[in-house]
């Protein structure tokens, strides 16, 4: 058996949770009808959707801590070459897989202007890097304008990818030298990321919005959860509480989706509201609940594993068909949905459960994956030469 599927093997014997699924699931799909904005007797459904994205943050910064600190205490290391090497094969083939079909579309559709615009943000995006990409352009994620751009939406993605790659550097320095300070050491960072977002969040709405000091104590959350996990203090209380505090996260959950908006200061202390609801799920949830039972379902759980593909697919599916046809109806949306979930589910099963797996091992994964990267890079730089030399040309 080769060192990789040692690995593997390893990483899947960490306990799975399938609430937590459902929680990606609830999360995705409150982001894509924000975004699709249907409305009902002339009133938008689900104007704090974006809050979705929030809920990511806390998700992913307690499972990859969960990941780093399990490792460290079970084997006593921890290989950065399988972690990074996992973090490819989960973001990267379907990342570069929608960016190459979205590129069609894109030069069908777009004018030059915003096909300028549309591959510098693929660039952008493949190098995680879009959230700086999208705040330099001076792009207000709520506008009207926003929703013409393909690829906004991986500014999130970005943000995530720069956590994944600074902060097991960080830990692992950490807890080698100043292990006793790491409960601090995350707590400093929480409170002095949390008054920074809310200090700048009406000084600053699209700096606050895009950039990782602003989002980093959300993932951090996720962060201090893991950590207090590993210590074994999530154990099995009373089950009362369990359902009372479950519930009481479910419902800031809901409450936010509902009453947050475009004028709601966010990130800010406002968005402690979601933030602790996902955290009380993750921490009381256990089998046997009621909230866990419903996030545990087979149709969220199966929403959830198809979360990633889903949030790749639906902002550029939904641009193009606003380029398209300017003022969508409700039916059109819907059509835009359904075409969301065929084409994640398809994209899900082709692309990211085979790069994931043991199908393609470490030296086929970099040449596709390198080869992909390349081809896309190539055609983008090309096509924007050749959009600025007809420019030069034509003036």
């Amino acid at each position: 058996m080769s060192d990789f599927s040692v690995v593997c093997n390893w990483y899947m014997k960490l306990a799975y949770r399938p609430e937590i699924d459902g929680l990606r699931a609830i999360a995705v799909s409150a982001v894509i009808l924000y975004h699709a904005q249907i409305t009902i007797l002339g009133h938008q459904t689900f104007k704090g959707g974006f809050i979705g994205v929030d809920i990511f943050f806390v998700i992913s910064g307690y499972l990859i801590t969960s990941i780093i600190l399990k490792e460290l205490i079970i084997t006593g290391s921890f290989s950065f070459k399988y972690f990074y090497e996992r973090r490819a094969r989960r973001i990267l083939p379907a990342l570069i897989f929608v960016s190459l079909i979205s590129f069609i579309f894109a030069w069908k559709y777009l004018l030059p202007s915003s096909l300028i615009e549309y591959s510098k943000s693929i660039l952008f995006s493949i190098a995680f890097t879009s959230n700086f990409y999208f705040y330099f352009e001076g792009l207000n994620y709520g506008t009207d304008e926003a929703l013409l751009k393909p690829f906004l939406h991986t500014w999130s993605l970005s943000i995530e990818e720069q956590f994944y790659i600074f902060f097991p550097i960080t830990i692992f320095l950490v807890i080698r030298y100043f292990k006793k300070l790491l409960p601090f050491f995350i707590l400093i960072i929480i409170l002095a990321s949390l008054f920074y977002s809310n200090h700048i969040s009406n000084r600053d709405i699209d700096l606050n919005f895009y950039m990782i000091q602003s989002r980093i104590w959300e993932l951090m959350a996720g962060v201090i959860l893991s950590y207090y996990e590993t210590k074994n203090l999530r154990k099995n209380n009373k089950f009362i509480h369990n359902q009372f505090f479950t519930l009481l996260g479910f419902i800031l959950i809901i409450l936010s989706f509902i009453y947050f908006n475009e004028e709601t200061r966010h990130p800010s202390f406002y968005t402690l509201i979601p933030v602790i609801g996902v955290c009380l799920i993750i921490w009381f949830a256990k089998k046997n609940e009621i909230i866990t039972k419903f996030l545990s379902s087979k149709i969220l759980v199966g929403t959830g594993l198809i979360s990633y593909s889903l949030y790749l697919w639906h902002y550029p599916i939904f641009a193009f068909g606003r380029i398209k046809g300017l003022e969508p109806s409700n039916f059109d949306k819907i059509e835009w949905l359904v075409l969301t979930f065929s084409l994640s589910i398809i994209s899900y099963y082709l692309v990211e459960r085979n790069f994931r797996n043991k199908i393609f091992n470490r030296k086929n994964f970099l040449i596709i994956i390198s080869f992909s990267l390349i081809f896309l890079i190539l055609i983008n730089i090309n096509l924007l030469n050749k959009i600025n030399n007809i420019s030069q040309n034509n003036f």
